[in-house]
């Protein structure tokens, strides 16, 4: 049994105490990955950053109510100079020069080592969308990242009734993907870890602990503390990246530039600020990223109050919609005019074991969204699956014959405002409705039961796509005379017999992720429903509820 099979299971001694900082909960051979000297760093990056996190998170409520009463996003005309004018991100390091398929997933460790051995360039380990943050999980994530740097990371799955488990190993170094982590978004809180009677920023946790645990690791094997930086809404929060993360290579003695970034452009404020990201990171950013299905949820969010910009349901939402094309097009303009990587999105679909005709359609869909991502310009794409590398690899193979596509500038993009805001048409069909009904209580139960990944009628959900189904409910309920295209009212009477009935649909959920907390998602989803106002992560009111 691998020693990060189960969270953390050694005892040891409690570590003196450092002032400023309290854990309010205790587990077992914690101290181990929270020694004083992890609990300093902690205790200064606090206090460097939080009064800054704290302006932007009330900057984010003030933008969100300007949209509410009928303002629109757009470029800024106090940064026009930095859009204009001719400058480049830092070179892109060795390692990350070539990033055609990336996986991604949670931190369990069957799931970094499959992943890490899958023959994607780069594995996202997430700490965000697809874990639920109980301290258990936090901290089994961190030392399975500590392992796996180590490169002594295994695993051996349970024994059944037909034999023993299997045994999961890593390949040599040489064979792995990249690893990049995943840290929290700045609207997450870590409530375990209290700094002068405040919690630290849950994304603060996560970088700080895999850079003090794994840095000099990867410095000795020419990569570095690699991340993804989700949800950001401007340049000021990138900004407040750029101050953590040097804060930390001060703290640990790294060159500056040492930790290396990409960022998520996957919220409808982000995309008329990619320039000024990329430039107050330009010291270490390497790429953006397409986060279409956070992006699609942002675009419900900043538009919650407009009847005039209600999206069909998540199926009729696609790529090819024009105003989410415009968004990736500019997004690949605007890397590839600064030396930066811009990576396509992520294909959600898992293997349908049982129906080859279905598992076929599947995989066409598959190809037909990398072959829309590579011929625009792409340097990359994400998939959820390992069966689905070979896939897109194909396709990028085909199409990509260097390591990435930065040549091509895509000087043909003029994405305007109006056409980066344009809703789609579509319907709401009853099938529809139920189905996000569903995946979000579905969803809710297994994160609340400390799984915040699940497949879902043959798709990866994590919460970015709980999101999506979660706001599009509330707004069909609260933007005004919505109807199904059956011409039936989409009110508060069809939410509750939908819910009600939900139970009987599903049989028997034993078997099904979180499956016990089914009455008390559905309780969760129908709150956040019928409130005034849309909540602005379902994994805040959610976060309350766990340990």
């Amino acid at each position: 049994m691998s020693a990060v099979a189960h969270a953390v299971v050694a005892q040891q001694s409690a570590p003196r105490p450092t002032p400023g900082i309290t854990l309010t909960t205790q587990l077992a051979g914690q101290s181990a990955l929270l020694p004083a000297g992890v609990l300093g760093l902690l205790v200064s990056l606090h206090r460097a950053v939080e009064p800054g996190r704290q302006a932007r998170l009330v900057a984010r409520r003030e933008r969100q109510a300007f949209f509410d009463q009928g303002g629109l996003p757009d470029f800024r005309s106090d940064t026009r100079a930095i859009r204009e004018e001719d400058w480049s991100v830092a070179p892109i390091p060795a390692a990350l020069q070539d990033r055609r398929v990336e996986i991604t997933g949670p931190t369990d460790p069957k799931m970094v080592i499959n992943a890490l051995n899958s023959g994607a360039k780069v594995f996202m380990a997430d700490f965000e969308d697809s874990t639920s943050p109980t301290w258990r999980n936090v901290l089994a994530g961190q030392q399975t990242m500590k392992a796996a740097v180590r490169g002594d990371l295994d695993f051996t799955a349970p024994a059944t009734a037909k034999g023993p488990g299997k045994h999961y190993t890593l390949r040599p170094f040489e064979e792995q993907a990249v690893l990049i982590v995943r840290p929290r978004g700045w609207h997450l809180d870590e409530k375990h870890v209290l700094i002068d009677g405040q919690p630290i920023a849950g994304g603060l946790f996560d970088a700080a602990l895999f850079a003090f645990h794994n840095a000099q690791t990867l410095m000795d094997k020419d990569r570095g503390p690699y991340f993804y930086l989700p949800k950001l809404q401007s340049m000021e929060e990138a900004a407040l990246w750029e101050t953590a993360l040097s804060h930390i290579e001060g703290m640990l003695g790294l060159p500056h530039g040492q930790i290396k970034v990409t960022v998520l452009i996957e919220t409808l404020p982000a995309v008329f600020e990619m320039d000024e990201i990329l430039y107050v990171l330009r010291d270490r950013i390497v790429g953006l990223n397409c986060g279409r299905w956070d992006y699609i949820f942002s675009y419900l969010k900043t538009f919650r109050r407009h009847a005039d910009k209600v999206l069909p349901e998540r199926g009729q939402v696609t790529m090819t919609q024009p105003f989410l094309k415009a968004y990736s097009e500019l997004l690949i303009k605007t890397c590839h005019r600064r030396g930066a990587h811009a990576m396509g999105g992520m294909a959600a679909q898992i293997p349908i074991n049982h129906d080859a005709a279905a598992n076929e359609q599947a995989m066409a869909r598959v190809r037909a969204d990398k072959l829309r991502e590579v011929t625009a310009g792409h340097d990359g794409t994400w998939v959820a699956h390992p069966a689905l590398i070979p896939v897109a690899r194909a396709i990028f193979d085909e199409h990509m014959s260097g390591p990435n596509q930065h040549q091509v500038l895509r000087r043909d993009v003029q994405a305007s405002r109006d056409e980066l805001i344009a809703p789609c048409s579509g319907t709401v069909t009853r099938a529809g409705f139920e189905n996000n009904v569903e995946v979000c209580v579905r969803y809710l139960a297994a994160w609340l039961d400390g799984n915040g990944c699940v497949p879902i009628h043959n798709l990866m959900e994590d919460a970015a796509t709980a999101e999506i189904s979660r706001s599009q409910i509330w707004q069909w309920l609260h933007a005004g005379n919505q109807h199904l295209d059956d011409g039936t009212a989409i009110d508060f009477a069809l939410l509750a017999s939908t819910l009600r009935a939900l139970p009987t649909r599903l049989g028997d959920t034993s078997a099904l992720p979180g499956g016990s907390r089914i009455t008390q998602a559905i309780g969760l989803l129908d709150q956040l429903s019928r409130a005034d106002e849309l909540t602005d992560f379902l994994t805040l009111p959610a976060y309350q509820q766990i340990d």
